[in-house]
């Protein structure tokens, strides 16, 4: 598993946010559609019901604030321990079936606070995998390519998200 920008890759999904564990609310793509899943939402639709996808409510910060938030919430968890999910955030996926329908995922990264361009970047990557622009199978075949101990650099996530947003 990885994570690049706003997604949790495993060999068969990748997920918007963590991958969801129990009943754990969560978002999955794979070559097949979308489905949501958790207790109260679970639902799939085919890409060819997919009009859309995007997210709300993430926790957006510069590098620098990130790191400092990151910091705080630390030294609160040893103060008065930890045992909270992780932050959640809005899943839109807009269906020529069901309208829109939102759904929660709970973010990935520590904190849940992403940087702005690994935001801007996951909303476009996520516009290109409605339109099928860019194919849920190109993530799925770079996690299956990389070695399971070794997780990306932050500037080799960025350069991910760029390669599947064309914006290289």
């Amino acid at each position: 598993m990885a994570m690049v920008g706003l997604f949790w890759i495993t060999e068969e999904a990748v997920h918007v946010g963590a991958e969801p564990v129990g009943t754990a609310p969560g978002v999955r793509l794979t070559k097949d559609g979308v489905e949501t899943v958790g207790l109260d939402q679970g639902r799939f639709w085919a890409w060819d019901e997919v009009r859309g996808l995007d997210v709300q409510d993430v926790a957006v910060r510069s590098a620098a604030r990130r790191l400092a938030s990151m910091a705080i919430d630390s030294l609160l968890s040893l103060a008065v321990g930890d045992g909270e999910l992780p932050p959640a955030f809005t899943v839109r996926v807009d269906t020529t079936t069901d309208g829109t329908v939102e759904a929660s995922a709970l973010a990935a990264v520590p904190g849940g606070i992403h940087t702005p361009d690994e935001y801007d970047l996951s909303r476009t990557l996520l516009t290109r995998l409605a339109d099928g622009t860019t194919p849920v199978e190109d993530l799925l075949a770079w996690r299956r390519d990389e070695p399971d101990d070794v997780a990306p650099t932050r500037e080799q996530r960025l350069t991910l998200l760029r390669h599947w947003t064309g914006s290289a």
